[in-house]
């Protein structure tokens, strides 16, 4: 099969031709038929993410029909059109585990990391950590929803109830997650790149009440913040803008160092927290609630050879929504 793989650290993905994966135990073979690329891609390829699978093929955000099931393999017949996020095996014995935080687990295995994912024509999966997808969303519309809402998700859960929702990094996640938030009649103020101004009008668009430059104050005080820019410098000046009681969320699984800040702006019992991973509970109430808003995503097809344009144009800040690999029919 065709693949792009990631063979060194810091170092452009190379397009190789590699024997197909055999599912084994509980596993499904899928043909993949598109794959988001997200910024956890580049935290890997970058070496910010340590000690990844080498050679190693990225991809988390995974649209696939199951082609074969190995041993044991019920849940879905082959055929079936299934998403693969960035949770891939949990052992299910540790006490994350076995307290409902499985998105903790001390022995979690993460695809397009320590297993190989989807910017390749087929790959293997363990059937229960795919998702059915619905079936409102074509291959390439689906695929953010496997990360980018997933993770959008649980960040937004994390915000509390707050009418006011500060989003910093207006990208893929950002513009799923502002319209749930929309839905659910909260008042969206979103940051962005100073001087971004297409992706401020972007989420003007989306129902976005205010967008302005990170380096800007709010009109309102926001009774949270979602952080999806790595950029660790927002945090305090998230701080600044919520509330006496307020919460910044950082969303990503890397951040650049926080730098300092005077305690005074943390008083007033605001909270700083971080969002790791996802559990399966946070894929299906997202995949059942995505139709229903309905969110829409807004995607750019790429084949799959041009997996590398993409990540580069991603760590530019030059995509709008998502950009989608997508493999030949």
């Amino acid at each position: 099969m065709r693949a792009m793989v990631l063979e060194r650290s810091r170092a452009p993905l190379v397009a190789r031709e590699i024997p197909d994966p055999v599912p084994g135990p509980g596993q499904v073979l899928l043909r993949v038929r598109a794959c988001a690329v997200c910024r956890t891609d580049l935290h890997v390829v970058d070496g910010e993410l340590h000690d990844p699978k080498l050679p190693l093929v990225l991809g988390h955000e995974v649209v696939a029909t199951v082609a074969a099931r190995g041993d044991g393999a019920t849940r879905f017949n082959v055929g079936t059109r299934v998403g693969v996020p960035w949770l891939g095996w949990t052992c299910g014995v540790c006490r994350y585990c076995r307290s409902g935080r499985e998105n903790l687990c001390v022995r979690a295995r993460f695809t397009g990391y320590q297993i190989d994912g989807g910017y390749a024509h087929c790959c293997v999966a363990d059937e229960r950590f795919c998702f059915p997808l619905p079936s409102a969303y074509d291959d390439a519309h689906a695929a953010p929803l496997l990360c980018a809402g997933l993770i959008g998700y649980r960040a937004l859960r994390a915000a509390g109830d707050g009418e006011a929702l500060g989003l910093y990094g207006f990208g893929a996640a950002a513009h799923l997650i502002a319209q749930v938030a929309r839905s659910q009649g909260r008042r969206v103020f979103a940051f962005t790149r100073p001087g971004d101004a297409p992706s401020q009008e972007f989420a003007l668009q989306l129902g976005a009440e205010w967008a302005g430059g990170s380096d800007q104050t709010p009109p309102v005080e926001l009774d949270a913040a979602i952080l999806f820019a790595p950029v660790g410098a927002l945090v305090p000046a998230a701080l600044r803008a919520v509330a006496k009681g307020g919460t910044v969320v950082c969303a990503g699984i890397h951040m650049s160092d926080i730098p300092s800040f005077p305690y005074d702006i943390l008083w007033g019992e605001r909270v700083i927290r971080s969002v790791a991973n996802l559990t399966r509970r946070d894929g299906d109430e997202f995949l059942e609630l995505a139709p229903r808003v309905p969110v829409r995503t807004d995607v750019e097809p790429m084949p799959l050879d041009h997996a590398n344009e993409a990540l580069e144009r991603l760590r530019a800040g030059d995509v709008r929504g998502a950009v989608v690999l997508t493999m030949p029919s």
